[in-house]
């Protein structure tokens, strides 16, 4: 039997230093050396804007703390691991 319910995505609200809160809803996460990432976007259906956020975060640490990953070797490494974890979802960058 096949289930045709759609995934309810995860909502996080990510707190800018110096800027008003943003809400984000979580595509996908994986761990690549040693650090734990996330794929988000704005829009909770269709296209929008999609970031990589980096966990910077101590174990000792209540909240985890996110980077926004900014490094192109970074990001190079990250998105066919990302694209693979989600079929239906190719990333592009916006070098603007």
């Amino acid at each position: 039997m096949e289930n045709n319910e759609e995934r309810k995505l995860e909502k996080i609200i990510f707190k800018p230093d110096g800027a008003d809160p943003v809400e984000f809803f979580v595509l996908e996460q994986t761990r690549l050396g040693g650090y734990n990432y996330i794929l988000v976007t704005d829009f909770e259906e269709g296209d929008g804007e999609a970031l990589i956020l980096k966990d910077v975060s101590d174990d000792s640490e209540e909240e985890s703390r996110y980077v926004i990953v900014s490094d192109d070797e970074e990001l190079d490494a990250l998105a066919p691991v990302f694209e693979d974890l989600l079929d239906d979802v190719s990333l592009e960058r916006d070098d603007s």
